[in-house]
């Protein structure tokens, strides 16, 4: 009858309706993650993963890291896992072409690896600050303060265990403090390698490279004068900024 809608017009609008929610939320998303601070540039650029440029002079972080310790770990060893990534993410590209994947095992591994190797050196390079290194302090913010203190009972009690994991990792690895989503608060993590023992889901907020290439020129095997040094670098600024957006997205 004229004026009455079909049951097949009904169900247009409804779709209708259904993909406008889902276009005006994911524009909403966008829109939010755009007004966070972008805390990795430069790692991503015409369809290739890239090195980031150091955010500060190779000697910036003297005495504490010497600039050509530096210097080695940023253009050769995080260099090696960017080309590693985009060597792997071909290969992959190349086994879907021609749908054989004899080889997905060795690259599934090769991609957990470079691909957490890449992500974690842009992390490291901004988790040390060269005001600290001036003995200058650098404060957590009151969010990311509220936040140790809710996780760890003080700033201290989590300076403490994030350096003891560092000292204590298994052979090459990494100490990570993350935001864990399911619980709202902040965990210490040990990685081996760089894609072991982790939990899916969790922020990396601040990281230190334990890794015999990030201070073997300078500290030789005394790791824990290394992690020392790192604590004494450490940007919790930094940390803080990468905090805003977990704590957002858990409040939403």
């Amino acid at each position: 009858m004229a004026g009455e809608m079909s049951r097949r017009d009904v169900m247009k609008l409804a779709a209708a309706g259904a993909i406008a929610a889902a276009t005006s939320g994911l524009d909403s998303a966008l829109a939010q993650a755009e007004s966070f601070p972008a805390t990795l540039p430069d790692t991503w650029a015409n369809g290739k993963y890239t090195l980031p440029p150091l955010p500060y002079a190779a000697d910036a972080l003297e005495p504490l890291y010497q600039a050509r310790a530096l210097e080695i770990h940023h253009d050769k060893h995080h260099q090696g896992y960017v080309t590693g990534l985009n060597d792997t993410m071909e290969k992959l590209s190349q086994a879907r072409s021609s749908n054989n994947y004899s080889d997905i095992r060795c690259l599934s591994s090769s991609l957990a690896f470079n691909g957490s190797g890449h992500v974690l050196h842009s992390l490291f390079w901004r988790s040390m600050s060269p005001q600290a290194a001036r003995g200058e302090p650098v404060a957590p913010s009151d969010a990311l303060a509220a936040a140790i203190n809710q996780s760890f009972g003080s700033f201290d009690a989590c300076r403490s265990q994030f350096a003891a994991a560092a000292k204590e990792v298994m052979s090459n690895g990494w100490a990570i403090l993350a935001f864990e989503p399911l619980s709202s608060r902040l965990v210490i993590l040990q990685a081996e390698r760089h894609q072991d023992m982790t939990i899916w889901g969790v922020r990396p907020l601040l990281v230190c490279d334990v890794w015999e290439h990030a201070y073997y020129l300078q500290y030789q095997n005394r790791r824990a004068e290394w992690v020392d040094a790192f604590m004494r670098l450490a940007n919790w600024q930094f940390a803080g900024e990468r905090l805003r957006p977990s704590a957002a997205g858990a409040e939403s």
